[in-house]
């Protein structure tokens, strides 16, 4: 199973994500949020990091040409949108570049209706929590609600997972549903400061979730 790790900030910590394996590091590109990348690294110090590990700029609902522009200086591989980005501008990204659409969930959502005009328009979704403004909230939503349903795209699991969770994130791939699984994104529950992560943690999870 892949794993992705998100808002990191220190480079280091990425390099020993790649030695160990892990196939997806998330920068987050949104001024707003405490793990905003560029408060502590220029774009070329992003773009220096190199290896199998896959580069994703997170943005939220910024303007086409800057999320281009932040690919091209960064050598991002995919970009991953958690703002309220419509189908058209979702679309016309996933023309030059590998596009997530992440989709915030509450407790009363239908699900396949929230995802219906992006099906054919991005290439992968993500899951994650429904909260206050953009961003993760280090909560969980019922991820039962995915249970039983055809996502017909890979997505990523996202919201609030955490070390222990790694029995419950198998019974999860149980399901149906789970033949859409892509990877697990990882966060603020793996973290010892926003930005910076107990690596500790990830190198444990990772080899857990990698026999999954």
């Amino acid at each position: 199973m892949r794993l992705k790790v998100c808002g990191l900030t220190d480079m280091n910590q990425v390099r020993q994500l790649n030695d160990w394996g892990v196939h997806f590091c998330g920068f987050i590109f949104y001024p707003k949020s405490p793990r905003y990348v560029l408060n502590n690294n220029t774009t070329e110090a992003i773009k220096k990091v190199k290896g199998t590990i896959n580069k994703v700029g997170v943005f939220v609902n910024e303007k086409e040409d800057t999320i281009l522009k932040m690919v091209d200086e960064c050598g991002l591989y995919l970009i991953q949108l958690h703002g309220d980005e419509t189908p058209r501008a979702c679309e016309n990204l996933s023309n030059y570049v590998t596009t997530i659409k992440a989709f915030r969930i509450s407790e009363n959502d239908n699900i396949l209706w929230k995802i219906k005009d992006y099906q054919d328009v991005v290439d992968i979704f993500l899951f994650d929590t429904e909260g206050v403004g953009y961003g993760g909230t280090g909560k969980k939503f019922n991820w039962n609600m995915l249970k039983g349903l055809s996502i017909r795209k890979p997505f990523l699991l996202s919201g609030g997972i955490q070390p222990d969770d790694v029995p419950e994130l198998q019974n999860f791939m149980q399901d149906s549903v789970a033949k859409d699984l892509f990877a697990f994104d990882i966060n603020s529950k793996f973290e010892i400061t926003p930005g910076i992560k107990n690596l500790a943690l990830v190198h444990q999870f990772f080899n857990q979730v990698n026999i999954l």
